[in-house]
């Protein structure tokens, strides 16, 4: 891995597809662990972020499954604006069912907190969260993060489906802001 440029800003290499790799079984595992083989649980993706973690998590989880994804979007450029946008909505019943939100990131947790009271209001068995990657120095609210791969500080990354604006979510590494 070596530095890239993306707008004009330099990123260092921060976790491999290798790493990656690893959390993502890991994560898989212990969910998998956790549930059960008997029950049938809904995966919910928030995109755009998620789609390549989502992807790879799924191909780990030994077990029956459903997949979905909802669109919640609060970032410009390399900032939260705080603002919440609900652009893509579940459309089927999760009445009794066990639902495990997969998110690429959590920092602030603005985003988690509208996923919370968009699933509250469903009748669920059981609510978790599962991230990825995790900022505990930005972490601002009090909700429950079940599980999380990698625990990473406050800066800027890029990779493995997160981008700056639009670019890099193609990259299978992570790369982290050089700044």
């Amino acid at each position: 891995m070596e530095q890239i440029t993306i707008h004009n800003l330099p990123f260092k290499p921060f976790v491999t597809s290798d790493k990656i790799a690893k959390t993502n079984a890991f994560l898989a595992k212990r969910i998998a662990e956790d549930l059960g083989p008997d029950e049938e649980p809904v995966f919910v993706g928030i995109l755009n972020g998620s789609f390549m973690f989502v992807s790879d998590f799924i191909r780990n989880y030994p077990h029956p499954c459903h997949v979905s994804f909802v669109k919640l979007s609060s970032y410009k450029s390399l900032d939260s604006t705080g603002v919440i946008k609900k652009l893509i909505g579940i459309n089927e019943d999760l009445t009794n069912k066990t639902v495990i939100i997969l998110e690429d990131i959590i920092d602030t947790g603005t985003t988690l907190e509208e996923i919370y009271r968009i699933f509250n209001e469903q009748n669920l068995k059981q609510l978790k969260i599962a991230t990825l990657f995790f900022k505990p120095e930005a972490y601002k609210k009090e909700l429950p993060i079940d599980y999380v791969g990698l625990e990473i500080e406050d800066k800027f990354i890029v990779g493995y489906g997160l981008d700056f604006d639009g670019l890099g979510r193609n990259l299978p590494d992570v790369y982290q802001i050089d700044k």
